[in-house]
């Protein structure tokens, strides 16, 4: 359907969430923990209730993606019986909603999308979680160390059933689907008047004028090519400690491994798919104890290579989107934004 705009107030808001948690999962924002700074921990999780979600909330330490792509999820068990067997693969979960997820998180959904949904061999573990999940996005003030702007990920027009922004005493929302259109309008839905097109147009220039981070990705891909061999790589590679922090808090990082368990009786098996990075150190090794990536410089310029390079082959787009998830979560304080301005300094020298 082509976008649609109401508004709702935030006391009808509050009615439409609690409707849904009558028949849905809902799962929002909350306060988990304080860093070492005494900054608030936000982690997306169920909710009991409406005043657990804080939708003030600044940036979860992990990406909604993990309801998509799970840290570890059984493929498809085995039952073993004399010389049988039979299998069993489940694919259907029960509806839910996800609120809150900001623009960068929901474009990196859409990223995904590409691989997992798109593709010639479609996930359809992912395809199901996708398809059974409502998606309320919010928008936010950035902060200093984000750069979805710089990748084209501050702003989301598909990928997502409703999308607010805060423009005071309601919110102004965008509509991208049948299921939000009925969901809003059940709520006490009313049409945009002019003050909520000049509150909206207000906020939304608040939010740009708050970008502080920039970083130009312009000539990166060709940039990756003709700095395959630079010392840059070798710089941060020696800061590396493999630990694939980066990737578990990453929105977009899809690499995996497969394992298969028997039990002891050898009645019953499970193959399962745990979410890798490729940074760890055995990511590339195979079978005879070659590994063809055994030194951390060259599996953090790989990791830069697929968002950077790879994936704007495949897909005409980056799959980073600025989020920096990657570069808080980084016990060395590797940053992409330094190793980026680092390349580029490199070749304007």
């Amino acid at each position: 359907m082509d976008m649609l705009y109401q508004t709702i107030t935030k006391n009808n808001f509050k009615k439409m969430v609690e409707g849904l948690m009558e028949n849905n999962e809902v799962i929002g924002p909350k306060w988990r923990d304080l860093d070492t700074e005494g900054n608030k921990i936000y982690r997306f999780l169920k909710l009991n209730n409406f005043d657990e979600l804080q939708m003030d909330y600044t940036r979860s330490y992990s990406s909604p993606k993990n309801f998509f792509l799970p840290f570890k999820e059984d493929l498809a068990t085995y039952n073993l019986n004399d010389a049988d067997w039979d299998q069993q693969i489940q694919y259907t979960i029960h509806p839910r909603v996800i609120i809150g997820m900001r623009a960068c998180d929901i474009n990196a959904l859409r990223k995904l999308d590409e691989v997992m949904v798109k593709s010639v061999y479609p996930n359809p573990y992912y395809f199901a979680r996708r398809r059974n999940t409502i998606i309320i996005g919010l928008d936010h003030e950035p902060l200093e160390d984000c750069f979805c702007h710089s990748m084209n990920a501050n702003v989301v027009l598909s990928g997502f059933d409703l999308f607010l922004t805060d423009i005071g005493e309601k919110y102004f929302v965008a509509i991208n689907s049948d299921t939000g259109y009925m969901m809003v309008n059940r709520s006490g839905g009313q049409e945009v008047t002019e003050e909520d097109q000049l509150n909206f147009k207000k906020v939304k220039q608040q939010i740009e004028s708050k970008f502080k981070t920039q970083v130009d990705v312009t000539i990166v891909p060709e940039l990756m090519d003709l700095e395959f061999e630079s010392e840059v790589w070798k710089k941060w590679g020696d800061k590396c400690l493999s630990c694939g922090s980066c990737a578990m808090v990453c929105p977009t990082c899809y690499c995996y491994g497969i394992e298969e368990e028997a039990d002891l009786t050898f009645t019953r098996a499970t193959k399962r798919r745990t979410l890798y990075s490729c940074n760890l150190l055995d990511f590339a090794a195979v079978a005879g104890g070659h590994n063809f990536r055994p030194e951390p410089h060259v599996r953090l310029k790989y990791r830069y290579y697929h968002q950077f390079r790879g994936f704007v082959e495949a897909f005409n787009q980056s799959l980073c989107v600025g989020c920096n998830r990657c570069g808080v979560a980084c016990l060395a304080g590797i940053h992409p934004k330094a190793v980026i301005d680092d390349l580029i300094q490199t070749e304007t020298r």
